[in-house]
């Protein structure tokens, strides 16, 4: 009942302003366009609005948009979920002009991405952890790797590393899929048999989120080898392992002048890539919007957001929820 009844008054606080009991002001803050970042400015908005008494507004964009935004009128003032590999120079450039600073990473240790086995596998096999294990032992992943589709950047490195592993050597079949919703289902028809299932996949996803997975060992990470995998058809692949992406909140200098001490939550407010993946799987199985999945979260991990928020706005939140 207590649950229920915290849920209900935090779901009404959502659509609610936060009350003018601080100095902060009127903040912007993008919303891009997918499901975990509907949580990440959800939980920010509700910090900011309800611990520190902004006045938020957020604005609908995507990643290139809200940098070229930024560059061009100086908002949104907080920019949340920013994929660096994705940003571009443009946003490195208005980090070097000091018009904009990263505040920390947001996801942890960020995105992520490589060859996964399901975990009921490798505990019945502990060998095909490693890419050296499962080209030994190629029947007990179904001699099968699931690759991504074409056109897709995981594929061009895949594919490169399925050359400098000589993996259709080991007798493993690369099977390249037309879509990522028949790579996703593939990985959910095998685990939901508890069959064998080899392949590529990233996260935070819904997948990873519903299901027990173990990363395959393939090498140490090399950036000049993993920059080399970028391009197609390179001419000397090599073994590499995906690195882990940097994701991002990011503020104008002004913003972080002006809110000090937001900007200093905001430094502090990370999710960890597992957590995000189970949230989003909580989302899939209930339907439920990202409004419903920040209530989730902010009832689900207080240990968390608390960590993140100072003393004053910490009573605030407190006192909201009891």
């Amino acid at each position: 009942m207590k649950r229920s009844l915290s849920s209900a008054a935090l779901s009404a606080s959502l659509l609610v302003p936060g009350l003018a009991f601080a100095d902060c002001g009127d903040v912007t803050i993008t919303e891009m366009g997918w499901a975990s970042n509907e949580v990440v400015t959800g939980v920010a908005k509700f910090l900011m609005e309800q611990g520190y008494g902004c006045e938020v507004s957020v604005v609908p964009s995507d990643t290139v948009p809200a940098v070229t935004s930024v560059a061009e009128n100086g908002e949104p003032d907080v920019v949340t979920e920013l994929w660096l590999n994705s940003a571009g120079e443009a946003y490195l450039r208005l980090e070097e002009e000091g018009r904009v600073e990263r505040l920390g990473r947001v996801l942890d240790p960020g995105g992520v991405e490589g060859w996964w086995i399901p975990s009921y596998l490798a505990e019945e096999h502990p060998e095909l952890t490693t890419i050296e294990g499962i080209m030994a032992n190629p029947e007990l992943v179904d001699a099968r790797f699931n690759n991504c589709p074409d056109g897709w950047g995981c594929r061009v490195v895949s594919d490169n590393l399925i050359r400098a592993l000589d993996l259709e050597e080991a007798d493993i079949e690369i099977f390249n899929h037309g879509s990522g919703e028949t790579l996703a289902s593939s990985m959910a028809s095998a685990v939901q048999s508890n069959e064998p299932w080899f392949g590529y996949y990233w996260g935070p996803t819904v997948p990873l989120g519903k299901y027990e997975m173990t990363r395959v060992e393939i090498g140490d990470y090399d950036a000049a080898i993993h920059t080399r995998n970028q391009t197609q058809d390179a001419d000397n692949p090599g073994v590499s392992d995906f690195p882990a992406a940097t994701v991002l909140t990011s503020v104008t200098t002004d913003f972080k002048e002006r809110e000090p001490e937001v900007a200093e939550m905001l430094s502090r407010m990370t999710f960890r890539t597992s957590d995000m993946s189970a949230i989003l799987a909580w989302m899939d199985d209930n339907n439920a919007s990202g409004q419903e999945a920040t209530v989730y979260f902010l009832t689900e991990y207080p240990d968390d957001w608390s960590g993140w928020v100072n003393d004053a706005a910490r009573e605030r939140l407190v006192n909201l929820l009891n």
